[in-house]
């Protein structure tokens, strides 16, 4: 059965790989998502209801239930992540934003210089994750079935079959769907948000959620802004109506333009975690210290 509203299946996701042995270190007890039982579908924002005499109560019990222990699963991935120093992204997007095309590129000029791997989620084969390995990185692919986006108790299990490299890069490329994946903590540092600029200027404004949540948003293909109606100001204006926080950079993943920015915020964000962890490490090695001397 499925959620008429999302598309989105019962059951665990497939992770390449993996058969029934799970060895992460929180509990995997998935049954995350929906509750198909009920037709219910849940985002930010108010739950749909399908079953005739469900109560908004009951509504907001299950929301409450499936966020809540997502939240469990992303918190107990970020803490896999600090204690390695692996700065891990969510990227998300659109169906066709080139967000494969712009992780392949990031990739072929940074390797060599960094430890990295990619965790690939699409509903259906291995296509990405294998233009993935094909630039030498280590990437699994995790097949959602009929679910439209990841979720931490997915990445988790993927974490079971990913040897990661301590004080690497960690991409994990998100279905493609400005909805879904808005409501589901992956345990990510941060969100990047790829907005292609065939899509049109007032996709921030369409899909709020996304871009609210989104550290930095990424305005690709700008190689086809002479043949495209899109206006780079005003979806900037439209980002930080949502966001003003939110950091932009516009590239072309398929000429290059604009990539320098691109690489060298990954960099600095990448670094900027690792001299927070061990600006942490030194300050409890301190404590230990004091303790020792007292």
């Amino acid at each position: 059965m499925m959620c008429t509203v999302c598309g989105c299946g019962e059951g665990d996701g497939h992770i390449e790989g993996q058969e029934h042995g799970h060895s992460h270190d929180h509990e995997h007890t998935q049954d995350h998502v929906h509750d198909h039982g009920d037709h219910i579908h849940f985002g930010q924002g108010p739950a749909h209801a399908h079953a005739p005499g469900l109560s908004q109560a009951r509504m907001v019990r299950i929301e409450q239930d499936i966020l809540g222990k997502n939240d469990r699963y992303a918190d107990a991935n970020r803490m896999h992540f600090i204690k390695h120093g692996q700065f891990a992204l969510n990227l998300v997007s659109s169906p066709g934003s080139g967000k494969t095309t712009l992780l392949t590129a990031t990739l072929d000029q940074l390797k060599g210089t960094l430890p990295m791997a990619v965790i690939e989620g699409d509903q259906q084969t291995s296509h990405d994750a294998d233009r993935i390995r094909a630039t030498g990185v280590r990437a699994i692919q995790i097949n959602t079935g009929k679910g439209c986006h990841l979720d931490a108790h997915m990445v988790g299990h993927a974490l079971d079959n990913l040897d990661l490299e301590e004080n690497g890069l960690l991409f994990i490329e998100n279905v493609g769907n400005l909805v879904c994946p808005a409501a589901f903590d992956l345990g990510e540092a941060m969100r990047v948000v790829i907005l292609s600029v065939t899509e049109g200027d007032d996709k921030p404004l369409k899909y709020p959620d996304m871009f609210a949540g989104a550290h930095l948003m990424l305005l690709n293909k700008i190689d086809l802004l002479p043949y495209v109606d899109f206006d780079v100001e005003r979806c900037i204006e439209y980002a930080r109506r949502i966001n003003p926080s939110i950091h932009i950079l516009a590239l072309s993943a398929r000429t290059g333009d604009g990539m320098h920015p691109w690489l060298e915020w990954l960099r600095d964000q990448r670094n900027a975690m690792l001299n927070a962890r061990i600006a942490q490490l030194e300050a409890q090695m301190a404590i230990l210290k004091a303790q020792v001397g007292s």
